[in-house]
């Protein structure tokens, strides 16, 4: 896959950390949108060294990080629900494991996880809850996992395409592959513009649309079967996008812009986030 004639979209900040502008480049031909430029292996994980960054610590220091994770222990549950209808029970593979919540949670309904976490801090975390880790995904066997999950994750990774291939080699013939990506064709993204959380570069190098996942798995040998709503997230992303535009949390505002939101995805079908159920074609 080769990402060229892209034309530019936006510019955006990093709200969250650096407070750097990056510019967001779209690619007609995979409907992606890329953030431009790409920091380097070495540069990227000095963006992820904050307190704020939630889903690398188990913080609730405040109501918005309590109303996180009472909403992550509802969300937790039905993504176990969601695997167990994809897949007997077996081995599961979360990719982006954080600190290990989900594992920890599918393990106790039966399944055999795996996690990989490139943090080390959320890591160890998820190390005191038991979960187990591999050091690397080429550390493991070729067609080995009935389910790998990313949850909020494919956005992150540097080489999209090395990534698609590791999936396709680890998952069983009969597996399912499941990956959750916010939407920048949703209401809450065109609303809030330059100021919408979900972009969150350059932590996010990738901005996926329905039509750019069933392309670039297509290309490599994977279908698309379904696109399955995640509707919390247009209510976390409009507060933390109030937060960018507005600099509080308009807990009001934000409610009634994540409820539009998920009312006209009703008709658009395109929702603050998609999680996109895909098997070996």
């Amino acid at each position: 896959m080769s990402f060229q004639n892209n034309i530019f979209f936006q510019k955006v900040r990093d709200y969250s950390v650096s407070k750097e502008i990056f510019e967001l480049h779209h690619n007609p031909e995979y409907d992606l949108l890329i953030t431009f430029p790409k920091p380097s292996l070495e540069k990227l994980p000095s963006y992820y060294e904050s307190e704020d960054y939630i889903s690398h610590t188990d913080g609730k220091r405040s109501f918005f990080e309590r109303m996180y994770h009472l909403i992550k222990n509802i969300a937790l549950k039905n993504k176990v629900k969601l695997i167990n209808a994809q897949s007997e029970k077996g081995k599961l593979l979360d990719i982006g494991a954080g600190t290990g919540d989900f594992l920890v949670v599918a393990k106790k309904d039966g399944w055999q996880t795996t996690g990989v976490e490139p943090s080390a801090k959320a890591k160890a975390i998820a190390l005191n809850k038991g979960v187990n880790f591999a050091a690397n995904l080429s550390d493991l066997e070729d067609h080995s996992f009935d389910v790998i999950t990313m949850w909020h994750v494919l956005e992150h990774v540097p080489n999209l395409e090395e990534y698609i291939l590791e999936l396709k080699r680890l998952v069983k013939p009969t597996g399912t592959i499941l990956i959750a990506v916010p939407n920048f064709k949703s209401f809450d993204a065109n609303y809030y513009g330059r100021f919408w959380a979900a972009y969150d570069v350059p932590r996010h190098i990738w901005h996926f649309s329905k039509t750019a996942i069933d392309k670039l798995f297509a290309e490599n040998g994977m279908k698309l079967i379904e696109v399955l709503p995640m509707k919390f997230d247009s209510f976390y992303v409009s507060l933390l996008s109030e937060k960018y535009k507005t600099g509080k949390m308009n807990f009001i505002r934000a409610f009634f812009v994540g409820l539009k939101s998920n009312h006209n995805a009703k008709q658009t079908k395109e929702y603050s986030s998609h999680i996109y159920v895909l098997k070996n074609q």
